[in-house]
């Protein structure tokens, strides 16, 4: 049997401070360190043993990962890190407030500009200090693919070529694979493994640092789908989630 654990990261400083982010780089809080740990613990407690890990650029992701391996006593293990697995970008909303962009343009074209799954939200000038152009680690992006604003179709789009193509094969070596990312990244290879419509991947809310285990069989065709814990204080999280852009 083989087996992805897919991991969002724990909370950031901009998750609680009710901020869109992005591809901002911020760092965990002291809870989100802490969720991120228990996490791995929880991993370590039932026997997974991954053998292979993927994360993004951004140290909320990369620092999530740490964490993981740091309970789970396995920071030995291959890390391979790419741009690929970023956040959604939310282009010129980065760094606004969820609820506060919600009153002055109503939740319903915030929900679309977060969920949508074709929608994207205004966009940044290339070189605004926001876009990834002024960063060094995109450097090798040209400038026609640096995202400047993201639906969650055009984020799949970059995500899934990763995926498939490095993700995937990657079990031909190994039975267990770790992926800690974002909400919107994940949220892309949820919907290809579920095989998700458009409005279902919408509604559909990832908690931040809990783990969501796929199990295939040898052929790589899912049998089984599940967040581990304890299940109703996942449905808080992922209610938690949902309710982050509503005008209060």
């Amino acid at each position: 049997m083989k087996k992805l654990i897919l991991v969002r990261h724990g909370e950031s400083e901009w998750n609680k401070l009710n901020l869109f982010t992005g591809w901002t780089d911020v760092d965990l809080t002291e809870f989100g360190r802490q969720e991120a740990y228990e996490a791995g613990k929880l991993l370590k407690k039932e026997g997974y043993k991954p053998e292979m890990c993927y994360t993004s650029y951004l140290k909320r992701a990369v620092r999530t990962l740490n964490q993981v391996l740091e309970a789970m006593d396995m920071d030995y293990l291959p890390v391979e890190k790419s741009w690929r697995l970023n956040e959604k970008s939310y282009g010129a909303i980065q760094g606004l407030n969820k609820a506060d962009t919600a009153k002055k343009y109503g939740d319903d074209q915030v929900l679309l500009w977060r969920r949508s799954f074709d929608v994207q939200p205004p966009a940044l000038d290339l070189h605004d200090e926001r876009s990834p152009r002024m960063d060094p680690r995109y450097k090798e992006i040209p400038d026609n693919e640096i995202p400047l604003t993201e639906s969650l179709k055009d984020t799949i789009a970059r995500l899934m070529p990763y995926y498939k193509g490095v993700i995937l094969p990657s079990f031909k070596e190994y039975d267990t694979v770790l992926v800690v990312a974002h909400g919107n990244s994940l949220r892309g290879i949820v919907k290809e493994l579920r095989g998700m419509t458009n409005e279902e991947i919408i509604k559909f809310n990832i908690p931040t640092a809990v783990p969501y285990i796929f199990e295939f069989n040898d052929h790589m065709e899912l049998e089984k789908e599940f967040f581990l814990g304890d299940q109703e204080e996942i449905r808080k999280k992922m209610e938690s989630v949902a309710n982050q852009a509503k005008k209060k």
